[in-house]
């Protein structure tokens, strides 16, 4: 009689806890998932990735041909090129200029001391002063001129110089990288395939920290808040394997239950979205159940 009170008693003490262990709520594993687009169009010549490979940030994972591109740069460079050789070279362009008014200058100085000596006319100094007055202008025309011509030569140059920077920029990323260090989930893209600015050509993700998205009662949402801690269990070989998990997201409003998730009471309407983050130790796949108790 003794042994079965004992027998009763840790049967009764097993059910209790299992009671108390009954999961807070149910849901899934997922991660942030990111699509990498070509931002270039052409055929892909190189490829360096397969699905479940590692990469790293700004890894290299496919190379888009950029023959194309490299010979409008090279155009582009030859008209830049030719239009800079049409620059007029102003002081070249007026040093003829310059020299006859300094001789001039310097003849009409020697008139004015003639003239003062009496050993010259009033005439000929008014005919020296009205030819340097018009190599003057000659020169200030010229210099106008040139200046004019060069700033409309400068004025083409200027939106090459811009299509130039926008092709090299073109070239660059046509190297395409990886924006985040994660796992490659998908490839959609093969070597000798073409590819289209804005087409997806891998998906990945960060798959060292997952997250469990899960539902909760209206009533329960008292009881958790953001940065709270709370124990996420999967199904093992040899039993359930645990993770503390950290509250991260509680949406501000509530949704009708969906079909495949349970909650803790049986008859509810309404449920509030809630995500948690863990570590991944490897085990932790997307898609995967797990149960969720809160530690309070």
């Amino acid at each position: 009689m003794k042994k079965l009170s004992i027998l009763l008693l840790g049967a009764f003490t097993l059910s209790c806890s299992s009671t108390d262990q009954t999961p807070d709520a149910y849901g899934n594993l997922e991660a942030t998932e990111v699509f990498v687009s070509a931002e270039v169009g052409g055929k892909i010549i190189q490829s360096s990735i397969r699905e479940g490979s590692l990469l790293e940030e700004n890894q290299i994972i496919l190379t888009v041909d950029t023959t194309q591109l490299y010979l409008k740069k090279g155009q582009t460079e030859a008209m830049i090129s030719a239009l800079r050789e049409k620059l007029q070279n102003i002081p070249i362009q007026l040093e003829v200029y310059q020299k006859k008014e300094q001789l001039l200058r310097r003849e009409v100085q020697r008139v004015k001391n003639l003239l003062e000596a009496g050993a010259a006319t009033q005439k000929q100094l008014d005919d020296l002063s009205g030819e340097l007055e018009v190599i003057t202008r000659q020169s200030e025309a010229l210099e106008s001129q040139l200046s004019t011509t060069n700033r409309s030569i400068l004025s083409e140059i200027k939106p090459l110089n811009w299509q130039l920077l926008q092709l090299e920029d073109q070239i660059t990323r046509s190297a395409i990288k990886s924006p985040i260090s994660g796992t490659v989930l998908q490839k959609f893209k093969e070597p000798g395939e073409m590819v289209m600015p804005g087409q997806p050509v891998a998906k990945l993700a960060n798959l060292e920290r997952m997250e469990a998205r899960i539902f909760i009662t209206g009533d329960q949402l008292s009881s958790i808040k953001l940065g709270g801690q709370a124990k996420v269990s999967i199904d093992g070989t040899e039993g359930n394997i645990v993770y503390d998990g950290t509250i991260i997201w509680i949406s501000d409003r509530a949704e009708f239950t969906p079909k495949s998730i349970q909650t803790k009471a049986e008859r509810v309407n309404l449920v509030y979205a809630v995500k948690l983050e863990m570590k991944n130790d490897g085990s932790l796949k997307i898609g995967m159940p797990v149960d969720v108790t809160f530690v309070l």
